[in-house]
């Protein structure tokens, strides 16, 4: 409240400190960013930055407090993060708990401040591609850098009746092979774990080759893990097509 004061009339927090006040993290941010209409010119301090816009954005007002919408505040957000791992932290996790549309973040981002965008680019084109966590992102970064076929991520699979199978990590359909990346990040509960070991257990009831790796293996076995994804799709290709359907679940 007290920064706000301070901007004066019409400010509105934005960035890390509006998405703590709307609830999206629970971190401390280390200054409060906090946007004032171009005409005004009050003076950034050590923990306050002032960020003068013709594009005052639409609020969410709590008790005294006037926060950016959230995708705006997470655009702003990832504009002044440096490190590509915390914008997708921020921005998949959005996406992922539905706190925000990746429409509405790509919309932002072509409307928006230019500056400090190029990581929020990149994170959205991943997005698109169907992925939701950072775990995710390194998965693809790893397939890419070593030349492997792209898969499908987050798709629905289905058999050819149109009954659901499962929804994959990551689907390489050519070869009925399946990705999982198994995070705790994003299986809380043993309820949640356990779901996931039931989908594997649908998708090899239906000849899916199903792999799982965990984020540290991508990160420290990089070699192994593009190893297991190339036999895998050197035998499923080695067999009749599986007679699956895919489309993305997002």
């Amino acid at each position: 409240m007290a920064a706000l004061l301070y901007a004066g009339p019409s400010s509105v927090l934005t960035g890390l400190a509006a998405l703590r006040g709307l609830g999206i993290i629970d971190t401390v941010p280390p200054r409060f960013d906090i946007l004032v209409p171009l005409s005004r010119r009050p003076r950034s301090t050590a923990v306050i930055a002032i960020h003068r816009t013709r594009r005052m954005p639409g609020v969410a007002i709590q008790g005294k407090r006037s926060y950016a919408l959230a995708y705006r505040a997470l655009a702003d957000a990832a504009r002044s993060l440096t490190d590509l791992g915390e914008v997708r932290a921020l921005i998949a996790g959005a996406v992922q708990r539905r706190e925000c549309l990746p429409e509405m973040l790509a919309d932002e981002l072509r409307l928006g401040e230019t500056r400090g965008s190029a990581r929020l680019r990149q994170v959205l084109d991943e997005v698109a591609d169907g992925i939701r966590s950072p775990a995710e992102a390194e998965f693809q970064d790893l397939v890419r850098r070593a030349g492997l076929p792209k898969p499908m991520f987050n798709a629905r699979l289905a058999r050819a009746d149109g009954t659901f199978i499962a929804v994959a990590d990551a689907w390489w359909a050519e070869a009925g092979v399946a990705a999982e990346i198994d995070s705790r990040e994003w299986h809380l509960t043993p309820t949640d774990w356990e779901r996931t070991m039931r989908r594997h257990a649908e998708m090899i009831s239906q000849g899916i080759l199903v792999l799982h790796f965990s984020p540290g293996q991508i990160r420290s076995e990089p070699a192994t893990v593009i190893a297991k994804i190339a036999d895998a799709l050197a035998a499923g290709r080695a067999r009749p097509p599986l007679p699956i359907s895919a489309r993305p679940s997002y």
